[in-house]
């Protein structure tokens, strides 16, 4: 395993976590990426190794965690950071005896819990909310939940009718009348997290299950000041991308091998440069680094990951164009990353970067 300019070697948690990653998950990635099944089972070995709320510990280790295994699987990646954000929606609850409950089960996956909020950085919400006597009575479709048959409850949002929103647990699951639940998207990459839409019908949502309420632009504002989170994602992806093209080389031959070989020394240059200016950005240089110099790295960031996924696909040859080939896999989970948690600032910036490169 190539490491990381940003990594620090005195984590004993990423080590951990590499060597799980390396040995149990590496190996079964394509698998990961097909079989709901299995990707619930290596979420939950994450559980077993109290890996499912690194999300409320360590900023650094949280971010090393989430490149690190974007790198060996796109599906697990996703599913798990789901339920990491609804983890930390539950710590940061204004809901004292929820936390009780929940806080001493996320990280083990006892409790599972996935989020339903992306929907309120739309103009027209699709969810809304009205206080009633015992809580909220909630109606509308949520567009994007991940984790069915994984994920028990998911943290919603919906809008209330001053523009504030009001976030709580409900469960992923159909009830008749009050929730409903899609057919798993067949999405082109990560298919097996098992993604829904949950229309929910005056649905009431109980004051223990409430986990706070936030005002108008909550969201956009927590997406600016969060602006480089998905870029990590993007960053493992690249790095899984030179590793596919280390396994292209060594397949081939004399002086067939110069061209992969030369690529991946090139693109694993521009990669840690990369590294290095996000996490500066991030940490060591986190109050000088403007708003709009982070735009410009995550757009560097989801460019390399689609370069680093192309690149991967032109040095394994035809046989990337099976679906079940690991660059393939790759080349897809790419597309996830270049949208993720995609704001129009994002969208312009990475838009700007990539028709610029002429």
């Amino acid at each position: 395993m190539t490491a990381s300019l940003a990594r620090p070697d005195s984590d004993a948690t990423l080590d951990r976590v590499c060597e799980f990653l390396t040995t149990e998950i590496a190996p079964q990635a394509e698998r990961l990426d097909r079989d709901p099944a299995a990707l619930r089972d290596a979420f939950f070995q994450l559980g077993e190794r109290n890996l499912l709320c690194l999300k409320t510990g360590s900023p650094r280790t949280f971010r090393q965690f989430q490149m690190q295994i974007a790198r060996y699987s796109g599906a697990l990646a996703f599913l798990q950071t789901q339920h990491q954000s609804g983890a930390a929606f539950v710590v940061n609850s204004e809901n004292e005896t929820l936390k009780r409950e929940y806080l001493p089960q996320l990280a083990s996956g006892q409790k599972t819990v996935g989020v339903g909020f992306s929907h309120l950085r739309r103009r027209d919400v699709p969810v809304r909310a009205d206080r009633v006597t015992d809580g909220y009575e909630i109606s509308g479709t949520v567009p994007w939940v991940t984790g069915w048959g994984t994920f028990a409850e998911f943290a919603i949002g919906a809008e209330l009718p001053d523009g504030s929103a009001v976030f709580g647990l409900v469960p992923l699951a159909e009830i008749r009348g009050e929730i409903a639940i899609s057919e798993p998207m067949a999405l082109a990459a990560m298919t097996s997290t098992q993604t829904v839409a949950a229309t929910l019908d005056r649905y009431l949502l109980a004051d223990d299950k409430v986990l706070g309420e936030k005002p108008p632009g909550w969201i956009d504002r927590s997406s600016r000041k969060n602006i480089l989170g998905h870029a990590y994602f993007a960053l493992g992806c690249a790095r899984a991308g030179l590793d596919a093209i280390a396994r292209a080389g060594e397949r081939r031959a004399g002086s067939a091998r110069e061209s992969p070989d030369r690529a991946r020394e090139r693109l694993d240059g521009q990669l840690r440069e990369v590294e290095i200016e996000i996490f500066a950005a991030d940490f060591k240089l986190a109050d000088l680094v403007g708003y709009e110099a982070r735009l410009e790295l995550r757009a560097r960031a989801i460019e390399l990951a689609g370069r680093c996924a192309q690149a991967a696909i032109v040095a394994t040859g035809g046989a990337a164009n099976i679906l079940t080939n690991p660059a393939q896999r790759i080349y897809r989970e790419a597309l996830v990353y270049s949208v993720s948690g995609q704001t129009p600032d994002v969208m312009a910036a990475t838009l700007d970067r990539l028709s610029d490169r002429g």
